[in-house]
């Protein structure tokens, strides 16, 4: 999992896991990395996958100089990145994976770029793949903000849905650069003060995501009295090129805090068994509530991008509460210490709070307070007045 060595400059990995991390980081970094035995053993079809080939395209894209080289058998990946540019572009990305594979990577870089990012995408809009762009635009800005002293110039606007499995949404994502990230303290977590949700459906009766957010309603309503959901019923062009529906819910705390929990329907087109609208509904607001549950003050799913702006921030000590660390964030602080040499503080969060502050700031799950001193990565490319 973990790097094997160097070889002629370059970083050596082995494998296909935490493929996006090691090319992001290494971008971020300046460092070259060779990837080698990508599904050599384990697979009956060995090589990059298309999702992949598709995530390195964009990068080039995004970027002046890269260089990348994938080996005749497709096991091996030789990047060397180049400068980060931004700009304007459009970018159609792989079904297996959907949008959000890839808005994610964006959303890392975009404030180190040269130019301000206007980046078109083109895809699947809400997969069980990765996160949806309704995930992202809640949790993953929220999060952002946070580390940014100005978000002007920050949005995505979704102006077709595309469902699994033919796609056929569209997405605008705008990032402004910045010079520098500033260091954060978020050591407490809040009360959730309101729930707000997007229910969407494409080439489906409207009668079924109603019947989805009544019984997500019906679940949240016991335990919140400030519960909103609204309703996107794309038609025609703008409903994709797949039948179905799904919800996005989002708890938002009263420091602004966003917890989101989203699940999209199966179709016999899809694959599986027709969703249940009210099984949906159910189980989308548990969900949200499995999210609050392990707490902290960023959503379980961006922990990784928590982590990375702390890393890239000002030279200052940068305090952050989480929940359970995933697996995925584990990974990504290995690879943070081998790209950029920066070690976090791991420490039981219960250890940290006063014995005489709310015990609701420590309710729900164990938490984990974070703690790094940023390594003060500059955007030298930012253009200063």
């Amino acid at each position: 999992m973990t790097c094997t060595g160097k070889e002629n400059g370059l970083l050596v990995y082995q494998g296909s896991n935490f493929f996006k991390q090691r090319l992001l980081l290494s971008t971020l970094s300046g460092k070259p990395i060779i990837i080698r035995d990508i599904r050599l053993l384990d697979d009956d079809t060995p090589g990059l996958r298309e999702y992949e080939t598709n995530l390195l395209e964009l990068l080039d894209q995004m970027t002046n100089g890269t260089r990348i080289t994938i080996g005749q058998d497709g096991t091996s990946v030789t990047y060397r990145p180049g400068l980060l540019h931004g700009g304007e572009f459009q970018h159609e990305c792989c079904i297996e994976r959907g949008i959000g594979y890839y808005l994610d990577v964006l959303l890392a870089l975009g404030p180190f770029c040269k130019l301000p990012l206007d980046v078109t995408l083109t895809g699947v809009t809400n997969s069980a793949e990765s996160p949806s762009v309704d995930h992202i635009k809640a949790s993953a800005f929220a999060t952002l903000k946070r580390f940014l002293l100005d978000d002007e110039g920050l949005q995505l606007v979704v102006r077709k849905r595309g469902l699994m499995p033919a796609g056929g949404g569209e997405v605008t994502f705008t990032c402004p650069v910045k010079k520098t990230l500033k260091a954060i303290q978020c050591t407490k977590q809040t009360m959730v003060k309101r729930i707000r949700g997007m229910a969407y459906c494409c080439k489906v009766s409207p009668a079924m995501v109603n019947r989805a957010v009544e019984s997500a309603k019906g679940v949240m309503l016991n335990f919140l009295p400030d519960v909103y959901i609204n309703t996107d019923q794309q038609k025609g062009k703008r409903s994709g090129n797949s039948p179905g529906f799904g919800v996005n819910l989002v708890a938002e705390t009263t420091d602004g805090t966003k917890f989101s929990a989203e699940i999209t329907s199966k179709t016999m087109e899809s694959g599986g068994n027709p969703t249940v609208p009210e099984d949906l509904g159910r189980d989308v607001a548990m969900k949200l509530l499995d999210e609050v549950y392990r707490g902290g003050c960023v959503d379980s799913t961006f922990q990784w991008l928590v982590a990375l702006y702390m890393a890239l921030g000002q030279k200052d000590v940068s305090k952050f509460l989480i929940g359970p660390l995933s697996q995925y964030t584990i990974y990504f602080l290995q690879h943070l210490r081998e790209f950029f040499g920066i070690t976090f503080k791991l420490e039981n969060a219960a250890g940290e709070i006063e014995k005489d502050d709310d015990d609701d700031e420590m309710a729900g799950s164990n938490k984990v307070m974070l703690t790094c001193v940023g390594i003060g990565y500059s955007n030298f490319s930012k253009r200063v007045l």
